[in-house]
C-alpha cells in the first residue's frame, strides 16, 4: 500500500513540473510578443501623402474636442476590373469626426459623402488595392474627395480620418 501512495505522489509531481514548464514557456512567448509589439508599431510616417495632408489641413482640428465616428449605414459593394474576371469588392466604412458639430453635419450629409466615396472606389483597380500602399493611396483619394465636396456643399470639411473597418476582395 505504501509503495502505490508514494507511486501516486511522485506521477503528480511529474505533471504538475510540466504544467509548471508550459506556463513560464507561454508568459515567455506572450511577454516577447508584446514587447516585438511595441518595438514594431511606433509612428510610421513614411506612408504620409500629399493629398492626405492637404485634406485633412482642411479639417478644423480641435485635438481637445472629443472624437466621434459615424459608420456608413451600410457597406460599399463594388466591382473591379481584374488581370482575368472582374472582382467583388465590400468595403465598411467609418468617419472620423472632432466635436458634437461636425458628427451632427456628417450624419447629416451621409448620401453625400456616399455617393462621393462610391465614386472614387469605383475608379480603383485590382492592383491597387493587392498592396498595402494601394489601399494607403484610397484611404488619402477618400479623405480628400469627401472633405472637398463637404466644403463645396457645406463650407466646411469636417472628416479626419476614414477608416475601413472591413475590407473583403472576391
Amino acid at each position: 500500500m505504501a509503495d502505490d501512495n508514494d507511486l501516486k505522489i511522485d506521477d503528480k509531481g511529474k505533471g504538475n513540473k510540466k504544467i509548471i514548464i508550459i506556463a513560464v514557456i507561454v508568459i515567455l512567448l506572450l511577454a516577447g510578443g508584446g514587447a516585438a509589439f511595441f518595438f514594431l508599431s511606433g509612428d510610421d510616417n513614411t506612408n504620409s501623402t500629399d493629398t492626405a495632408e492637404v485634406a485633412t489641413e482642411s479639417v478644423n482640428k480641435n485635438v481637445n474636442a472629443t472624437a466621434y465616428y459615424v459608420a456608413m449605414p451600410r457597406p460599399f459593394v463594388f466591382n473591379i476590373t481584374g488581370l482575368k474576371r472582374e472582382r467583388l469588392v465590400q468595403i465598411k466604412v467609418q468617419l472620423m469626426v472632432r466635436g458634437n458639430d461636425h458628427q451632427k453635419l456628417a450624419k447629416a450629409n451621409v448620401p453625400l459623402i456616399e455617393s462621393m466615396l462610391l465614386q472614387v472606389f469605383s475608379a480603383t483597380t485590382e492592383q491597387q488595392l493587392a498592396t498595402y500602399e494601394g489601399k494607403e493611396l484610397l484611404r488619402s483619394d477618400s479623405l480628400k474627395s469627401v472633405n472637398d465636396i463637404l466644403i463645396k456643399y457645406t463650407g466646411v470639411g469636417v472628416v479626419e480620418k476614414i477608416l475601413f473597418s472591413g475590407f473583403v476582395i472576391q
